[in-house]
């Protein structure tokens, strides 16, 4: 019960340059880029100057889309 996880399917993995990346590690990236770039946004529009807690927005911005990559391409 212990190793059950690593039995019948193998991880989600990305070769990159000769290297094994796990999928997880794509999606953050993917969050961090997505919670960049919505703050460029946000800093042009104005929104930004409205948002109380900018750190703890862009943060669950930045999970939000990591999450929605996941569950996109990996999910059942």
């Amino acid at each position: 019960m212990a190793v059950g996880g690593c039995a019948r399917r193998a991880a989600p993995t990305y070769v990159v340059v000769g290297a094994y990346f796990p999928a997880w590690m794509v999606c953050c990236l993917v969050g961090i880029v997505a919670a960049i770039l919505l703050r460029l946004i946000f800093l042009a529009t104005g929104i930004d100057t409205l948002l109380s807690f900018r750190l703890f927005t862009y943060g669950a911005l930045g999970v939000l889309a990591g999450l929605t990559v996941w569950s996109t391409c990996y999910g059942p």
